[in-house]
Parts: C-alpha cells; structure tokens; sequence
C-alpha cells in the first residue's frame, strides 16, 4: 500500500484544577477557538469544541502524525498560558493534571457534536465529576478514583 490514510475521531475531555469554575462567559468562545487554532496547528482538524464553567470537550480528528498525549499536552499547556496573559484575574489559572480520550466512531460523531453543544443544559442535572465517570463506565475503564481528582 502506498499511501498511509487514517480517520481517527477522538473526545478528549480535560477540567481546571480542582473544577474550579474559571471558564466564563467572558473567556469562554475565545477559549474555545483558541484551542480549535491549537487543534488546527498539530493537524488535527477540531469538529466541535465546548464545555462548562469547569471543563472542555474537544472533538477532533487525530493526526497519524502526533500521538494524542502530544495533543493534550499542547491543548493544555498552550491555552494555559494563553488565559494567564488575558487578565491578572487569570494568573492562578492551571488545568487538572490528567485527561479523558475517548474513541468516536464516525457514525457516532453527530451525536458527540450534540452532546457538547449542549453542555449548558447537560450540566443543570449533573456535575462534572457525574459525567466523566459516566464516560469512564461507557467505555469500561479501569481507574482508581483515589487518583482521578484533583
């Protein structure tokens, strides 16, 4: 075969330390595009990206070229800094030191895109930490909650 080709759908999703609630209104789709331009710049064209006061949801395509923890490490890191440098209110900004990736079977892309599009309405009913351990009991991960927060 002479030509390497791919298709792989990630859900990455990721929370500010603690789960403090610092993603407002007033930072929020700059954020938000902000990370699509991160997305973009490692080949990994964003789908839908949203989230709530205190998390993101990233829906992309994954590169053959990077592995995904080069991706979250960039996503982090580069909107991290980016949110420090909008207002001093924002110098204590950090994200939580771990991350979810969940594979996204093209069939099933639409339904992730609705899904985080309506992270509003989502989170009326269930906290951050209610989600992602739904995430994590959907795709049969082990885990030791003593090392998921924090």
């Amino acid at each position: 075969m002479a030509q390497s080709l791919s298709r792989i759908l990630v859900h990455i999703i990721f929370s500010t330390k603690h789960r403090e609630p610092l993603i407002t209104n007033v930072i929020k789709n700059k954020l938000f595009e902000y990370l699509g331009g991160i997305c973009n710049e490692w080949g990994c064209p964003p789908i839908r990206i949203g989230g709530y006061t205190d998390h993101v949801h990233v829906l992309c395509m994954l590169s053959r070229k990077i592995p995904v923890m080069t991706l979250v490490e960039n996503l982090k890191g580069g909107s991290s800094k980016w949110i420090k440098q909008i207002s001093p209110e924002y110098e204590q900004f950090y994200w939580q030191d771990g991350y979810g990736v969940f594979s996204v079977s093209p069939k099933q892309a639409s339904l992730v895109e609705e899904y985080i599009t309506k992270q509003e309405e989502h989170h009326a009913k269930y906290d951050f930490k209610e989600e992602y351990m739904r995430f994590l009991k959907q795709y049969n991960i082990d885990y030791d909650e003593r090392y998921l927060w924090d």
